[in-house]
């Protein structure tokens, strides 16, 4: 089995911690480590250092180096420019197809936590085998602990494949991210699950699955695989990204296949999408505070308070994310906090203001 890391994002929803050269996925949200490490030391044990590649920006390559030691150079796939996953994973798989044909490959997000290694991997392989055995496509699904808006949905049908120990289920349909009311109905109906945005696939059936929903991008693919290793690759893989659409492979691909099965997780996992999702992750104190910073306070309740080493100080605050990083201090109301891309967006619009408070 390869695995191909995604860890090209952005992670607006961080900042001002997160910024454009040490996005989320290059930072300590959860642990003492970044959530990269992390990502990378869930699969020790499972495969091998040169099985696992690490799709990236190149501005993204140094910090990532400096932060994952020793990891080979040849194992690091460039995106271009930012087309959304699709994109993104199309071309990284038909790499990995240049170094490794027809394999078995795991797509994973770098900027995720699961808790039980163990069961992580026994479920990862377990879909392996599922993919190379059926040739569906398999994605994982989280049983929801809560009511969230903040996660897409896949509805299960019946079990296709019980061979294992992790059921493989028919998946009917994919739901985008529901209101408040129509996530407490899926809930409440038992056959919903959250979408991880973890994908197992063989090469060819991805490959199939791409050329048959996304004409478009298939035949990019192929433009840049005839090329490959001459000194026409650069050019072509430029040219065929720039006239690219954007899109998610979710939509672009795994809401259209046929042959999509949904294995249920067993690990406890969370996508870490969000300041507030540090309750979760980590836990709170008695007044239901998280301070990650030198902090004084009274009467302070319900409130993420997060700092780069700067005194905060708070008196009769609540409901509150404060976040002082670098240059720039963040104030608001957690119920708001999915705003926050909005904000990033309005200040990358001036090229001072994102020169000095979202790239750097």
């Amino acid at each position: 089995m390869k695995i191909i890391i995604l860890a090209g994002g952005k992670g607006e929803r961080f900042w001002p911690f997160s910024r454009l050269t040490k996005p989320k996925q290059l930072l300590p949200i959860v642990s003492s480590k970044t959530m990269l490490e992390e990502t990378i030391e869930r699969l020790e044990g499972l495969v091998k250092t040169e099985d696992i590649f690490i799709s990236t920006r190149k501005d993204l390559v140094p910090p990532i180096k400096a932060i994952i030691k020793d990891f080979p150079d040849e194992n690091f796939i460039i995106e271009p420019m930012p087309k959304d996953t699709a994109a993104a994973i199309g071309f990284a798989v038909t790499m990995v197809n240049k170094r490794s044909p027809g394999s078995v490959v795991a797509v994973l997000p770098a900027d995720h936590t699961i808790k039980e290694k163990d069961l992580f991997q026994k479920d990862l392989f377990n879909a392996s085998r599922i993919a190379k055995e059926t040739g569906c496509l398999i994605t994982f699904g989280i049983q929801p602990t809560r009511i969230s808006t903040g996660y897409g949905h896949i509805e299960l049908g019946e079990i296709i494949n019980d061979t294992y120990d992790t059921p493989a289920y028919e998946v009917k349909s994919f739901k985008e991210k529901p209101d408040y009311a129509t996530a407490k109905m899926y809930n409440e109906k038992g056959n919903f699950v959250w979408n991880s945005g973890m994908f197992i696939w063989t090469i060819p059936s991805i490959m199939e699955a791409i050329e048959k929903h996304m004409k478009e991008l298939f035949e990019g693919l192929m433009q840049i695989q005839d090329v490959m290793d001459t000194d026409e690759e650069d050019r072509a893989v430029h040219d065929v990204f720039h006239a690219l659409p954007r899109i998610s492979i979710d939509y672009g691909v795994m809401e259209h296949a046929d042959n999509v099965l949904c294995l249920k997780s067993r690990f406890t996992w969370d996508d870490v999408g969000s300041w507030t999702a540090l309750e979760r992750v980590t836990g709170v104190d008695p007044d239901r505070n998280i301070i990650k910073s030198l902090w004084k306070g009274q009467d302070t309740k319900n409130s993420i308070i997060v700092s780069d080493g700067d005194l905060v100080v708070t008196l009769g605050v609540n409901n509150l994310i404060i976040v002082k990083s670098k240059n720039a201090l963040l104030v608001m109301d957690k119920s708001r906090e999915q705003e926050i891309k909005k904000i990033v967006e309005e200040l990358s619009e001036d090229e001072d203001l994102k020169k000095k408070f979202i790239d750097e």
